[in-house]
């Protein structure tokens, strides 16, 4: 048996190491779960990217409470459980990696190679920097939000070329059985040197194995329930109060001006302006809210929250014309010390200015003397440490 191109261009030892499960077949069906998972991670990402940096058209709805809770914990969770599939996907198709363009395909060759590079760094520059993100460890200069954003659209792009480059390939491969003998016309100087290995089906079921495991292991931090088993989760669900934290009012510098007896929330609406105290706040008819606080890092939880509903402080105020709301924080470093809301939030009964969490009041590092928290919102959003509100124009 003569020697083909790719036992010259790899290490015998490995060569003799290529097994059936290295195929198109495992390829193809590895290749289509990535690609219902990368699509599921644009969606989701483009949703939270929408709410952080809204145009005029879009519209985010305040019910039900808990869709960003659902949307952004499920990004981080299926993007976790990318990890086993892509490692699959490597393996079953390296050995074509060390193969020598075809000099009679030689500018569609290249082309397609280009593109599977470009394809295999997106989407590992994705998932690199945004397991990053949910364990906040940023060992880069750029800013992680708009760049994380701007390569979803390169690594989706890709997964749509490679689709119709590969797709009369995949289509003959899901036509046969999973473990046909007979290869496919690419892989025909592969299966010289299948001799030994694991099966396909065995691979496929580790590969879904693999997936579900890496799921559970970090799906705990969105999924109360699941907390027991996700051993990797970056947030228990512990904190003062019950609720995780990101923020501490120390890193924030706001301990001192948020303990200061002169502390006066500042609210503009209808053209009046009028401060209210920690005490005068108190003293308005209070409502109580059950909503989850849900961060982009992909962790959740559920939690009580009691104080003074937004419209009801606003009328207190002047005439709400039906404009977005500015709210702005003693904080005065960072990029988060400030956030608008919507006019769909703003009218909504389980919007608060809130004074208390799960029963107490709000703790330090939750944003006392007050702060806003309102349904279906990024924490990010949800502004702490509250100094003024205003309509906007």
């Amino acid at each position: 048996m003569g020697a083909g191109p790719l036992q010259l261009l790899l290490p015998p030892a490995l060569s003799d190491r290529l097994s059936p499960a290295r195929s198109t077949a495992v390829a193809a069906r590895t290749g289509i779960a990535l690609g219902v998972g990368i699509t599921i991670l644009f969606v989701t990402g483009l949703i939270s990217h929408l709410i952080q940096h809204p145009p005029d058209w879009f519209w985010w709805p305040a019910h039900p409470v808990w869709l960003y809770r659902l949307t952004q914990g499920t990004h981080v969770t299926v993007g976790v459980m990318m990890i086993p599939l892509l490692l699959v996907k490597f393996w079953s198709v390296y050995p074509r990696f060390f193969i020598k363009p075809s000099l009679r395909r030689g500018i569609p060759d290249a082309l397609e190679r280009l593109s599977v590079a470009v394809l295999i760094g997106a989407v590992l520059f994705q998932i690199v920097t945004g397991l990053f993100n949910t364990a906040q460890f940023y060992p880069w200069k750029f800013f992680f939000t708009i760049t994380h954003h701007a390569m979803a659209y390169v690594a989706f792009g890709s997964v749509i070329v490679h689709l119709a480059v590969k797709l009369p390939l995949v289509r003959q491969a899901l036509s046969r059985p999973i473990d046909d003998p007979v290869p496919d016309a690419d892989e025909t100087e592969e299966s010289e040197y299948a001799q030994s290995g694991v099966s396909r089906r065995a691979v496929l079921a580790a590969a879904g194995l693999g997936a579900v495991v890496a799921g559970l292991a970090v799906a705990g931090q969105s999924i109360p329930f699941l907390r027991w088993v996700s051993l990797l989760a970056p947030r228990s669900g512990e904190g003062p109060q019950g609720v995780p934290i990101n923020r501490t009012a120390a890193a924030a510098g706001v301990a001192e001006t948020a303990r200061s007896p002169r502390y006066t929330l500042t609210v503009k609406v209808g053209g009046r302006e009028r401060g209210f105290s920690r005490a005068e706040l108190e003293a308005l008819p209070q409502t109580d809210s059950a909503l989850p606080i849900a961060c982009v890092e992909g962790w959740s939880a559920q939690a009580h929250w009691s104080g003074v509903r937004l419209r009801d402080l606003l009328a207190r105020v002047g005439e709400y014309g039906g404009g977005d709301v500015r709210f702005v924080s003693l904080e005065t470093t960072g990029i988060y010390g400030s956030s608008i809301l919507p006019r769909t939030h703003v009218v909504d009964a389980a919007t608060l200015i809130a004074l208390r969490l799960n029963g107490e009041d709000l703790a330090l590092d939750h944003g006392y003397p007050c702060r806003l928290i309102a349904p279906s919102r990024p924490g990010v959003l949800q502004t702490k440490w509250l100094k003024s509100i205003e309509e906007l124009s």
